[in-house]
């Protein structure tokens, strides 16, 4: 994804109150958009739910993987919470901008970082108090690396939202297989009923999951 050569347009997206620019690219990959599942995922995050059992994600540590855009860190960043937002190296210019974009309404801190599933999470660490990743499960020869990754960002008080889309198609199923298989035998895995999620953002094909070390 060259920056330069990028044509962007924006999508704005209501959260806690202020209005968040979602710069979205005209081409490229599918990190290169907001899909359903981070709005179900960033709506979850002011949900009556979620604020009762939290109270707060003010100066809370968190780390988004496979940001893409970046919008589900940048709302968490609006609640007050220090967020790292990450993906591959070729993204980083789109979560910059709209880290960018987004700065005056940031409460917390906010920046964007190169991070490559299954490789060395150091400069991440100590463990996060959250976790974030949306639509991050059907790539089938990644998700043993993100599995890997889940396992080393976290610690016993962590605390791992992931959304997910229901999809049949192609290797899709596949993956969602194998990602629950695997994050069931090292975490404890609850699904978020429909009813604790936004009356809106909120679909039977979307999917919360919270998840715990064991």
């Amino acid at each position: 994804m060259t920056d330069q050569l990028q044509e962007y347009f924006d999508r704005s997206l209501e959260f806690n109150n202020q209005v968040l620019i979602i710069k979205q690219c005209s081409s490229g990959d599918v990190g290169c958009v907001v899909w359903d599942a981070a709005l179900v995922l960033l709506k979850f995050m002011e949900s009556d739910f979620f604020k009762s059992k939290h109270e707060t994600l003010e100066q809370k540590h968190v780390i988004e993987l496979g940001s893409g855009t970046g919008a589900v860190g940048l709302a968490a960043s609006l609640l007050g919470a220090n967020v790292t937002i990450t993906d591959l190296e070729e993204f980083v210019p789109l979560m910059q901008l709209n880290v960018n974009t987004n700065e005056a309404l940031v409460k917390g801190s906010l920046m964007a970082k190169t991070l490559k599933w299954g490789g060395s999470v150091q400069e991440f660490l100590p463990h996060p108090d959250f976790i974030l990743l949306s639509d991050c499960v059907y790539y089938l020869q990644a998700v043993g690396d993100l599995v890997v990754t889940l396992d080393e960002l976290s610690g016993h008080d962590t605390e791992i939202l992931c959304s997910y889309e229901e999809r049949t198609i192609g290797q899709n199923l596949q993956s969602l297989d194998k990602f629950l298989t695997l994050v069931n035998e090292i975490f404890v895995v609850d699904e978020i009923p429909l009813n604790q999620q936004d009356p809106v953002y909120r679909s039977e094909d979307i999917h919360i999951l919270s998840m715990k070390k064991r």
